[in-house]
């Protein structure tokens, strides 16, 4: 099961100044590589006591302002970022041979815009938002379905589904992006922007 990684080595300065910037361009290579779901990411998070847990979650957004994902508040990555700020994302574009790892801190968006964003989605998403109280214990998927058809007739298509109260977004501001470029003789390129002083600066890691 070993694979040998041909890849263009990635030089220093080829980079971007900023990690927003760099990160942008190769997002927009994944997505022209067809690759399915780039946007997917691995969202770890830990509780106040160091225990960690990870999932699998859609990017909704990407700014200078840092990387948004949306969730139930009350869910276990809504618990433990309540206690625990800290999170690291990570995109896994295995077909092209990079990944992209970014740390930072996690923060609520503003309900305005939760607001926005839950109105973008398909009427189903919306429905299901409200009828899954994420990472709770259920009785079984009747129970699950059962929810959802009460919501799908008290919010028919084409009527607007109030955002719920518990449902938004993250936005985790990072304090490094480190760019991971595969190689062979696992001789990979490693090359991290850390936050220094309100500036970035560039560190080359060994593989």
């Amino acid at each position: 099961m070993r694979k040998q990684y041909r890849s263009e080595i990635v030089a220093e300065e080829s980079l971007e100044d900023d990690p927003m910037r760099q990160f942008t361009r190769w997002f927009q290579q994944a997505a022209n590589a067809h690759l399915f779901e780039p946007n997917a990411m691995i969202v770890s998070t830990a509780t106040s006591d160091g225990r960690p847990s990870s999932r699998t979650v859609l990017l909704k957004q990407f700014d200078d302002r840092g990387f948004v994902f949306y969730t139930n508040y009350g869910s276990r990555k809504g618990r433990e970022l309540a206690e625990n700020p800290y999170v690291s994302l990570l995109f896994p574009w295995h077909p092209i041979a990079r990944q992209v790892i970014v740390t930072g801190t996690a923060s609520r968006t503003g309900r305005d815009e939760t607001a926005a964003y839950f109105r973008s989605r398909p009427h189903g998403s919306q429905l299901g938002a409200w009828a899954s109280e994420q990472s709770r214990v259920i009785a079984s998927r009747a129970e699950l379905d059962r929810r959802y058809a009460e919501l799908e007739e008290r919010y028919p298509e084409g009527e607007q589904v109030p955002v719920p109260p518990e449902w938004g977004g993250y936005r985790v501001v990072p304090d490094a992006v480190e760019f991971w470029q595969g190689h062979e003789n696992r001789l990979h390129d490693r090359l991290r922007y850390v936050s220094d002083g309100g500036k970035w600066r560039v560190e080359r890691l060994c593989p």
